[in-house]
């Protein structure tokens, strides 16, 4: 078919006398649909439509063939507003022969790839069966939950070892709350996959009293349970970053509405942000890939102001002026020494000390060796021993630009995929944790749970004499208006 470009004028004047064409209108839209010279249409489609007009601008109809392209490219010309809306709306009639023959290529493509996926997928084994199952029986009473039927249908298939240690860790939750609780009833485990290897006999106890649990939850009626809107959002945002492949699985989607399902006397706004704690505290690694926006901005809301204290950085730090920014320098400084100033490691300690509340900040870290986390009121800061948690330090450490670790006792080493550029320190005095995250990803790092009863200071360290540690204002909320799924990724 010959590329061609329609003209449609006025016989009462020139197109040289008026003459408006959509190339010089910035832009026009018909029904929220916005057009372009640029659109392309089947020309024997919009030349019968055309010629068949009734509206006045059509008494006469001009061709020209301008554009050497491989698809006709419509360009209308025409002289009042009048005329103007009828061709458009003549567009968007034209415009369904390309919009329907795409949407028809577009599902058939993706049930092609459904197919060969299906076809190239291995039977599931019984754990993973059990997920399916379980998917099943709790999108079935929980309302807004559709992100399930992707685990339920298979879509979304975990591997073995994930599913068993999902079910050993959901079947300790399910006991803790019907024995008193000691820890707030949240069992303190970090190690749920070296468990999930444990015996069949393990697994299949822990099958058993998550079943029963779910006998009462198949008695309630369908769709009976409304989760909250932070719920829905949070779900919503989990499937969005799933399909884009920033998440592995939905395991997080899933957990949030069995959560949610054990804990229904919880208020229902509050339910993300309660979830995100007790998932820190029984896994303290990498609790979860992707923080929901709903939590990120109830994290953010908790921003303070840090600046470095000059009195307790060590002699051979630069800081500069702003006491935001610090690095190595080649020569020591000869200043005062305060007691507690640190004259060891290459650290310094934020001007203000925490002792109650929600606290928030971003670190902007080198790339090879860097220390950020806190300091009790009462650490040692002279000399070279550990920064660890038995001399009162609880901090995050990168070595040599490749081992990341938790300096406990003994340290936890961690995943080299956890490797933040920009660290997210949270704090809650009140509930016993420290969290650290990947700011850019949202990603959960670690999390220390411990009781505080004294002052926390920031503490920030670096060896690099190039590029500068830097502490960051607290970011603003995330300025997402869709209600539930981001629009906009």
């Amino acid at each position: 078919m010959a590329p061609l470009s329609f003209r449609v004028c006025f016989p009462e004047k020139r197109p040289s006398d008026a003459r408006l064409s959509l190339g010089s209108a910035k832009s026009l839209y018909v029904n929220k649909v916005k057009f372009s010279p640029q659109r392309s249409f089947s020309s024997d489609s919009l030349d019968d439509f055309l010629r068949g007009g009734t509206h006045p601008a059509a008494r006469h109809v001009s061709y020209r063939k301008p554009f050497p392209s491989s698809f006709p490219v419509l360009a209308v010309v025409i002289s009042s507003g009048e005329g103007l809306l009828w061709a458009a709306a003549t567009m968007m009639q034209c415009l369904q022969f390309l919009v329907e023959p795409t949407k028809n290529v577009t599902e058939k493509f993706k049930e092609f790839r459904k197919k060969v996926k299906n076809e190239k997928r291995e039977p599931l084994d019984e754990s993973q069966l059990f997920i399916v199952n379980l998917a099943k029986d709790l999108g079935r009473v929980c309302q807004r939950s559709e992100v399930l039927e992707n685990i339920s249908k298979s879509e979304d298939v975990w591997p073995t070892l994930s599913c068993r240690a999902f079910i050993l860790e959901w079947a300790s939750l399910l006991e803790s709350k019907k024995r008193p609780m000691l820890t707030d009833g949240w069992p303190e485990r970090s190690d749920w996959k070296d468990l999930a290897l444990s015996s069949e006999k393990d697994i299949e106890s822990a099958k058993r009293v998550i079943l029963t649990w779910t006998k009462d939850l198949r008695a309630q009626p369908e769709q009976s349970v409304w989760p909250g809107e932070q719920v829905v959002a949070a779900l919503d945002d989990f499937e969005n970053h799933w399909k884009k492949g920033r998440m592995a699985t939905l395991q997080s989607a899933m957990e949030l509405v069995f959560w949610m399902l054990v804990n229904k006397e919880l208020d229902k706004e509050n339910v993300p942000q309660k979830w995100l704690m007790w998932k820190q505290r029984s896994q303290k690694i990498g609790a979860t890939p992707y923080v929901p926006h709903v939590v990120w901005d109830w994290i953010s809301d908790a921003g303070v102001e840090v600046t470095l204290d000059l009195d307790t950085a060590n002699p051979d730090l630069l800081i500069s002026e702003d006491e935001k920014r610090m690095r190595c320098g080649f020569e020591r400084k000869d200043v005062p020494n305060y007691h507690q100033r640190l004259d060891g490691w290459w650290c310094a300690v934020g001007t203000e000390g925490f002792a109650s509340g929600r606290q928030y900040w971003e670190v902007d870290v080198g790339e090879m060796d860097w220390r950020i986390g806190v300091a009790r009121e009462s650490a040692l800061r002279k000399g070279f021993k550990s920064l660890n948690t038995h001399t009162g330090y609880l901090t995050l450490r990168l070595e040599r630009g490749t081992e990341l670790k938790a300096l406990t006792v003994p340290f936890t080493g961690l995943p080299a995929a956890l490797i933040p550029r920009k660290v997210g320190v949270y704090l809650d005095y009140d509930q016993g944790q420290l969290s650290f995250y990947d700011a850019e990803s949202r990603s959960h790092i670690f999390t220390y749970n411990e009781t505080f009863d004294e002052k926390l200071f920031p503490l920030f360290g670096t060896v690099e004499i190039v590029k500068d540690l830097v502490i960051r204002s607290p970011g603003n909320r995330s300025q997402c208006l869709c209600p539930g799924m981001c629009l906009w990724g």
